[in-house]
């Protein structure tokens, strides 16, 4: 019996067959996030069509877009991610739609801030459960979470909580 080779064509098949299973939203990132701030007992909405770049979690009467970005899609930045390192083949192909997908990044970043939106990007190297912790403790700490909560307290009649 004779194994088939793998020609050019199977192995482009298989790559597209594998890279069409690569989807945008519920990744595993992600649900780590969600997750852990659920855990805390913050609540969001999800994938916010209204707003530009759908981010990922939205705090909206604190005005809060929050993006949960693979390392290698969106190109984390830092220089010690190794899941961000660029492709060794058909760069001609990987390095425009890499670039795309971070220039797209800024052009959303820039809309919600422009609307005074918050925007907090949370890198997918940046999902282990210290991280996480550190992130929630930003979120519950953050002025514009506490004066949306101090305004829906001040609205039930109860008092606005002080410093902690």
């Amino acid at each position: 019996m004779r194994l088939a080779v793998s020609t050019t064509n199977e192995t482009d098949a298989a790559r597209s067959a594998q890279m069409s299973r690569i989807r945008g939203r519920d990744t595993k990132p992600e649900m780590r996030v969600r997750q852990a701030l659920h855990s805390a007992g913050l609540r969001y909405r999800l994938h916010a069509k209204d707003l530009p770049g759908k981010p990922d979690l939205v705090f909206r009467g604190r005005k809060v877009a929050l993006f949960v970005h693979g390392c290698f899609w969106h190109q984390h930045p830092d220089p010690n991610c190794k899941l961000a390192r660029m492709p060794k083949s058909k760069l001609d192909f990987w390095r425009p739609k890499l670039e795309g997908n971070r220039l797209r990044d800024e052009k959303n970043r820039s809309a919600l801030e422009a609307d005074d939106w918050t925007v907090v990007e949370v890198w997918e190297c940046e999902t282990k459960p210290d991280d996480l912790q550190r992130l929630v403790t930003a979120l519950q700490t953050s002025s514009p979470l506490r004066e949306a909560e101090n305004r829906s307290r001040s609205r039930l009649g109860a008092k606005p909580k002080v410093g902690k």
